[in-house]
């Protein structure tokens, strides 16, 4: 609205009006009474779009009014009384559309048939025949009803704008009534309606409510308007850009979504009050700063994963009360403190043995990751251990969940290899080697698993003793018994035994098969 002066729209439309009428007084031809009802159609949906335009407003409205105060107040209060009348002014003519179209309904349901609105006498029955009353009088005292309600409403405030409604909603002078083309009085509502066809009838009728969904339009942005309307020249030295995003982490290959925009840099009003959590937990007063617009935080960054900060930052104005609300989501990934270097060849699980395993994805919290394999289980966090059972391979599949919500998977596959062949020992020796006879009776069997990354303690059941001249024996446990004591009187110096048949186990896993285990060559001095 700019004024009393009418738009180019209003101008456009009081020019159809003239068309219209000029054509109805002529022969009116099928392709006269489609082009009414275009024109019924177009002017029906224009009205819907407008509709929800105004909800967001007549919303937008509320909400200030609601969380700023002060002058939006008298704006909300402004607008619901201009809604309550737009309805039910609207709606009336609804009422006198669904009453004229009753018979033609029947056979045409949707009012497609534009044609066969030829005839008027559907409006003159409730407006103009003998019996209709003061059924005319009403509705034009229902159009200056709605005229009066709107200046009075907020053609008070602007009163710039109230020509421009009275234009809109014009009906003729004191008495009702405009000049005909002879230049002869004739009553307004007579000279657009009575005996013209249904179809321009409705057509008339439902343009008179764009006008009534347009003044609400009108009211609402200037409402809007004159409360955010900006200088438009900006002083680039009380202004600074800032970067808005909507999480506090992005991963590689993802669209960023921020938007860059203004920020005041000066005569900002620092909050005068905060109600701010972190992750449920209240902020005080040391874990921010207050600062022109907003406040600075001063907060551990906390562990990895999603974090929420929510609540109100409050300003007052003039005696009022304004809650700015926070709602915002920031993430933490862990800091790394080494490189990451691998052996490409050398993803190996161990067959027998708890293998431990680190699953983590950055940036996500191990409570959202999931990880799958035979023989996996979780220790704790992103520890696990895996136990490989049969095959020559195991893969591992990692799921987890991003912040956005999104899924992240991926698979690692790693060899399955069998424990090494141990080496058999005794008194700390393996392979071949010399000592004294005597030792040979204090000493004990054992074996170990040279160079293996696990240090796994194996326990030894029995082994075969073998002396130069005697027959060979099996022995239980892993010391010589008092037999194989009594053969060493007869072996002389120079001669060799040997120990074989190494027979071990590992106690956390009694039931895994070791390789044999390689014998001891010893030679007495």
């Amino acid at each position: 609205m700019a004024g009393a002066k009418e738009t180019p729209r209003q101008k456009l439309i009081s020019l159809m009006y003239l068309v219209f009428i000029t054509m109805l007084a002529l022969n009116v031809s099928k392709e006269v009474l489609d082009g009414f009802g275009q024109m019924f159609v177009k002017i029906s949906d224009a009205n819907t779009r407008i509709a929800d335009g105004n909800s967001n407003l007549y919303e937008n409205i509320e909400v200030n009014s609601q969380e700023k105060g002060g002058k939006w107040v008298g704006h909300d209060r402004t607008a619901k009384q201009i809604k309550k009348s737009s309805d039910l002014f609207f709606n009336k003519i609804e009422d006198i559309k669904t009453t004229i179209t009753e018979k033609q309904r029947i056979k045409d349901p949707n009012l497609e048939k534009y044609a066969e609105m030829d005839k008027g006498d559907a409006l003159d029955v409730v407006w103009f025949k003998e019996g209709a009353g003061d059924k005319a009088d009403e509705f034009i005292g229902m159009i200056q009803d709605y005229k009066m309600e709107v200046i009075q409403v907020f053609g008070s405030q602007y009163p710039e704008y109230i020509e421009l409604v009275e234009a809109r909603f014009f009906t003729g002078d004191q008495n009702n009534n405009i000049k005909n083309k002879d230049n002869l009085d004739e009553r307004w509502i007579e000279a657009n309606f009575k005996g013209f066809p249904l179809v321009s009838s409705l057509a008339k009728l439902t343009m008179m409510q764009n006008d009534i969904r347009q003044t609400e339009h009108d009211v609402l942005t200037t409402l809007m308007g004159k409360e955010l309307k900006m200088s438009s020249t900006v002083n680039s030295s009380n202004y600074t850009s800032l970067l808005l995003t909507e999480k506090g982490a992005y991963y590689q290959g993802e669209t960023f979504d921020g938007s860059v925009i203004l920020g005041r840099k000066g005569g900002a009003q620092n909050p005068n009050g905060v109600e701010l959590t972190l992750d449920g937990r209240p902020l005080t007063a040391n874990d921010y700063e207050l600062i022109a617009g907003g406040i600075k935080l001063n907060i551990n960054a906390g562990n990895p994963g999603d974090h929420n900060i929510a609540g109100d930052l409050i300003f007052l104005s003039e005696g009022l009360e304004s809650r700015i609300k926070v709602d915002q989501t920031y993430s933490v990934i862990s800091k790394p403190n080494s490189a990451v270097i691998s052996a490409d060849k050398m993803n190996v699980v161990y067959r027998g043995v708890q293998n431990p395993i680190t699953i983590s994805i950055p940036g996500i919290q191990d409570s959202k990751i999931n990880a799958s394999a035979p023989g996996l289980k979780r220790v704790k966090g992103s520890q696990y251990m895996l136990s490989p059972q049969s095959g020559r391979e195991v893969k591992i599949n990692v799921s987890g969940t991003l912040p956005d919500g999104n899924k992240v998977a991926s698979v690692s596959t790693f060899r399955i290899k069998d424990i090494p062949k141990p080496a058999g020992y005794f008194r700390g020796q393996s392979g071949s080697f010399t000592i004294p006879k005597s030792s040979l009776e204090k000493g004990t069997v054992e074996a170990r698993l040279e160079d293996f990354d696990f240090d796994l303690p194996l326990r030894t059941k029995s082994f075969r003793f073998r002396a130069p001249g005697q027959p060979s024996m099996v022995i239980q446990g892993n010391r010589l018994d008092s037999k194989a004591v009594g053969m060493l009187a007869r072996i002389k110096n120079g001669q060799t035994i040997i120990i074989s048949d190494i027979e071990v186990e590992i106690p956390s896993n009694p039931s895994y098969k070791l390789k044999q285990t390689s014998p001891i060559s010893i030679t007495v001095n």
